[in-house]
């Protein structure tokens, strides 16, 4: 072999051919068709089911009447903006946990757990405590600040020992951090229990109460994430090789990471300003997706950004359907269908590539 020459194993298992066979086309198609369907499905399901549920035709007919009917007012004040927040966070929290995915090559990293969820609520119940905040105008600040210094620390502890963290250092501090800010959080809300009684529900994840004021005061900040997660993508490809290989290719690692941590930062601070941490979506969701696209990070996040509220939408109707008049919020049920899949993912010898 000359000394130019490419040896077949430096390819990267990520490194898309020029011209993807057909069954890789048929894959990615399949996957999308099954994506937008499912996607369809969810969000006719969140506007029919609730405390009262309402057959499909009412949703019809409310959401095109715009009247005083009761099944247009159902529609319009309380299911609609449900299900955009729905959508809105869970396309928020798909994509930031393909990001850390990424960025990490990690196949075990999402924002909860590498602690990024919680630096971010932890941050929002010091501001509701010290500064009195009440709204997720308010919220959104904090919870980028926390969001932020969260992922600093965790790649810190995760690289203390000398070299560049791996992926089970990171998990661990993670973990740890989360854990850390998790107990003092809940202590603080234990002292002055009147104080944080609003944020107990948000703490753990909820859709609910969600107002389109607030949403869309932090709405062009989850653009601005998905944006940029979108255009480092072809980056993230190179620096799945390797940093060396990446940065012989003319890749900027330094540059790519600081912006991907920007990325997470307003993705996954903006979603728990919104609802609260809502775990194991970013998790589960780049698995699934890299089944149809591969390992090809441009589609991992455009699919991730589509697959993801169909998770969000789906727990959340699920909450409202078991513990009907009441309801259960959608982070339980998302904790409670991902933990057994963290189990598998972990147990299992390879998991899916990045």
């Amino acid at each position: 072999m000359t000394a130019t020459s490419t040896p077949a194993t430096d390819r990267a298992p990520d490194e898309v051919p020029a011209r993807p066979d057909g069954s890789l086309y048929r894959r990615r198609a399949l996957g999308l068709l099954v994506i937008l369907g499912l996607l369809v499905v969810s969000i006719a399901l969140s506007l029919m089911y609730g405390a009262n549920p309402l057959p499909l035709d009412s949703v019809w007919r409310g959401f095109w009447a715009h009247d005083d009917t009761e099944a247009s007012i159902i529609v319009w004040t309380l299911r609609i903006p449900r299900t955009l927040v729905g959508i809105i966070v869970g396309a928020a929290f798909g994509v930031a946990g393909a990001l850390i995915q990424a960025l990490t090559r990690n196949p075990l990293a999402d924002p909860g757990i590498l602690g990024v969820n919680a630096g971010a609520g932890f941050a929002v119940t010091l501001g509701v405590g010290i500064f009195g905040i009440s709204s997720a105008q308010g919220y959104v600040w904090f919870a980028f600040l926390g969001a932020a210094i969260a992922t600093v620390l965790v790649y810190v502890i995760g690289a203390s020992g000398g070299g560049s963290a791996s992926p089970i250092t990171l998990v661990l501090a993670g973990v740890a951090l989360a854990a850390v800010l998790g107990g003092v959080g809940t202590f603080l809300t234990l002292i002055d229990p009147e104080t944080f009684q609003r944020l107990r529900r948000w703490g753990v994840g909820s859709i609910d109460g969600t107002n389109l004021t607030d949403t869309w005061q932090v709405f062009p900040f989850l653009i601005a994430g998905l944006l940029l997660a979108l255009v480092l993508s072809g980056a993230l490809n190179s620096i799945a090789l390797g940093d060396d290989l990446a940065a012989s290719l003319g890749t900027s690692i330094m540059r790519t990471r600081v912006l991907g941590i920007v990325a997470v930062t307003l993705l996954a601070g903006g979603g728990t300003a919104l609802t609260g941490g809502i775990g194991f979506v970013g998790l589960m969701v780049p698995h699934i997706v890299r089944w149809f696209t591969g390992p090809d990070q441009r589609w991992v996040i455009a699919y991730s950004a589509l697959a993801a509220p169909i998770l969000v939408l789906l727990s959340d109707v699920i909450g409202r359907v078991i513990a009907r008049p009441g309801e259960i919020e959608v982070g339980i049920v998302t904790a409670v269908v991902g933990a057994p899949v963290l189990i598998l993912l972990v147990r299992r010898s390879k998991a899916s590539g990045l």
